[in-house]
Order: C-alpha cells, then structure tokens, then sequence
C-alpha cells in the first residue's frame, strides 16, 4: 500500500454482528437444555473466565463446564449450538453495504478480540471474513497489538470502527492523529458507565453500523 493509504479496521462483535443476540440465544438454550440453576452455573464460570483471560470464551467456560458435569451428554449439544450457530443471521442491517463501501475507498480488515477458535469461526460463519477479504486479525488484547496491526497493515492513515469506548481510546492515544475512532453505539457497551468515561473520547459516533455507509467518504477525506 502507497502512502496515501487508509485501512478501516472494524470490531465484530456489537459493531458488525450483533452478539447481545447470541448471548440470549445462548442463554435460552441453557435454560432449557440443564434448567435455570444449571444455566447460572454455566455463566459464573464464563465470567470468572473472562475475569482472568480479559476477553469472552464461551468454549473455554463450556471446557471448565463439562469438567463439573463429566457424565452429561448434553454438554456436547452445546458445543455444537455454539460451533453451528447461524452468525450470518446476527449480522446487523446495512453491515455488508457499509463494509462495502469503505473497501471502495481504501482496504478494510477485521480487528477482533476472542479466543482462537470460535471467535474465528463465527467471523466467518457470519460472512464478515468474505466481506473483509479474508483480512482477519484476532488478538487476546487488540489495543496491545497495534505494532503488529501497523506491520501486517501499513498505512498512512487508519479508521477504527469498534462498540467499545475504551477500546478507541487507548488507539487514540497510541496513534494520534494516524487514526480517525468511530464508535457505534449498538449493544450494551453504549450504556455502560465505564466505557462512557473513557478518554479520549470518540471522533465519530453513529447509532447503527448502517450510517457508516454515508460517512464514509468523508472519513476518507478527514
């Protein structure tokens, strides 16, 4: 890529895919495959898990699950709910059109959080490693990993799309003025305190990921 290069690099989960959906799904599968004190159970330990490993592992929890219920065939059902999931049915409205035309100006990639199974497979289950094309980064902390992001993907300038305040900021503060930060305020990040109070605050804030189809051009200029 030339100097004058841009890479939009998009979040997946709450930014291209709505995951607050999933999450439900998952959640009503639970429920009522082991019944509701068993589905409690499930999410104690997938949030223990998250606490130590700082990202979302719904088949390391299902691992740290079976090891308390070892003679529970239903244990593999999940599994597979979760690995044949239909992620391209969670893609938001307007993702495929507005990825589309940030890839007509410039080179768009997926820069994700997760672990190395499922979070890949669900980008492409989903369809959004097609829409990317197949440029797909997943990293246990993406906001620690820009030097590697900037030497797999150079560019003069960058345009991060991401649900997650915190996130953008720690770009904005690692990158400066190198990165345009576009916060998509879809699923329950948007609300939440903590990542409100993040600083530096967001350059461009669109409620759903289908006004950045509009925008942008202008965020190629910028």
């Amino acid at each position: 890529m030339g100097a004058d290069s841009i890479v939009f690099l998009f979040d997946v989960d709450n930014t291209l895919l709505d995951n607050d959906r999933v999450t439900a799904d998952l959640r009503r599968y639970l429920g009522e495959t082991f019944g509701a004190e068993i589905q409690t159970r499930y999410w104690a330990i997938f949030e223990a898990l998250r606490a130590e490993l700082g990202y979302a592992d719904y088949l390391g929890a299902l691992q740290r699950f079976r090891v308390e219920r070892p003679c529970d065939p239903h244990v593999l059902d999940v599994s597979e709910f979760l690995l044949e999931y239909p992620f391209r049915d969670r893609v938001f409205p307007g993702t495929l059109e507005s990825v589309a035309a940030c890839a007509r100006l410039g080179t768009v990639a997926i820069l994700s959080d997760g672990d190395a199974v499922f979070q890949p497979r669900k980008i492409t289950r989903s369809g959004l490693r097609a829409a990317a094309g197949g440029r797909v980064l997943v990293y246990t902390h993406k906001e620690r990993m820009l030097g590697d992001v900037a030497a797999r993907l150079p560019a003069a300038r960058y345009v991060m799309i991401d649900d997650k305040r915190r996130i953008l900021a720690a770009l904005k503060t690692a990158w400066g003025t190198r990165v345009t930060t576009v916060f998509a305020a879809q699923g329950h990040y948007a609300s939440d305190p903590a990542q409100a109070a993040a600083s530096p605050g967001p350059d461009v804030r669109v409620e759903t990921i289908a006004e950045l189809a509009a925008l942008a051009p202008g965020l190629a200029c910028a």
